[in-house]
Parts: C-alpha cells; sequence; structure tokens
C-alpha cells in the first residue's frame, strides 16, 4: 500500500477532469458492516458487483480494497457518499468522508465521491424483479448497490464528455 502524499479525495465532477480517459473504477458502497464492490470495464460502460467485504479492521479492509483494484488495473475508485434526502450531511456522510480521507492515505488512487441515495433501495428492488430469494439478497445487496453508485457515477462521466464535445 502507497503511504505517500494522500489521493485526491472530491466530488467526481471535480475529480473527472483528473482521471484518464480509459480505465477500470473500483465502486464502493460503505456500510457499518460491510463494503460493497464492483468494478466497471476499462471503457466505463458496464458497471458488475465484484465482493462483499466484511468489515474487520480498517488496515485489513484498506488492504483488501487495494487489492481488487491492483487485480483489475484499477485507476480510481468511486465512493458512494450517503446524503440525506434534503442533500445534507449526517453521520453516515461524516462517516463515508472520514473513510475516504483515511483510505486516500493508502489507496495511492484518486477517489471520487458520489452521491448514492437511495442506492440500496434500487439495488434491492431490482433483485426482487429478479425474483432473488431474501437470503440471497442478503449476500448480494452491498455489490449491487455498489454497482448501482458505480452505474451513476458512469453516466455523469459519459454525460460530461459529451457535453465537452469529447464523445
Amino acid at each position: 500500500m502507497n503511504s505517500a502524499a494522500p489521493a485526491l479525495v472530491l466530488p467526481l465532477a471535480e475529480l473527472a477532469p483528473h482521471l484518464p480517459e480509459r480505465g477500470t473504477l473500483i465502486g464502493l458502497d460503505l456500510g457499518t458492516k460491510t463494503i460493497g464492490v464492483a468494478a466497471c470495464d476499462p471503457d466505463r460502460r458496464l458497471a458488475t458487483g465484484v465482493e462483499t467485504v466484511r468489515r474487520a479492521k480498517f488496515t485489513a479492509d484498506a488492504a483488501r480494497l487495494v487489492a481488487l483494484a491492483g487485480e483489475r488495473k484499477a485507476v480510481a475508485y468511486v465512493l458512494g457518499l450517503p446524503l440525506n434526502m434534503d442533500a445534507s450531511e449526517g453521520p453516515r456522510a461524516q462517516a463515508s468522508r472520514a473513510f475516504a480521507r483515511n483510505f486516500a492515505r493508502l489507496s495511492g488512487l484518486p477517489i471520487a465521491l458520489w452521491d448514492e441515495r437511495l442506492s440500496t433501495a434500487a439495488a434491492e428492488r431490482a433483485l426482487i424483479a429478479a425474483d432473488m430469494s431474501r437470503a440471497r439478497r442478503a449476500e448480494v445487496i452491498d455489490q449491487h448497490a455498489a454497482a448501482y453508485i458505480l452505474d451513476g457515477a458512469l453516466t455523469f462521466l459519459r454525460r460530461s464528455a459529451v457535453l465537452r464535445g469529447e464523445a
């Protein structure tokens, strides 16, 4: 893990100009007991669930996330920021920001913060629609929420590129 200067931690709109045009992004849905992990292809077209990391100690969690990013040659992380419905930040958003600050010291990759409101609810609806059992949903909900977060970020990046005339 990297112990140099911390990587950038910015809202996705501010981090986007610093990202390479191609490269895998790792989506993270940070919970108190688990971290849902998703990844996209290098062309940033499709987000898929990868793993649900059971939270232990911060350094162990961070090491697993860094390993997953390394396996996929990722260029950045997209961390869901759990804003309140009125867009204010409560304790969960503050905890996510603290995680991002600490993780940035170890990750070596930039971390984009992305509004994750309703991501778990949307993932749950999709899994129910797919007729997945309650037990199976519990196993995969966090990585599906991470994929939902990452998919929203990918859509934002594509729209931003179109508006800049790059796509």
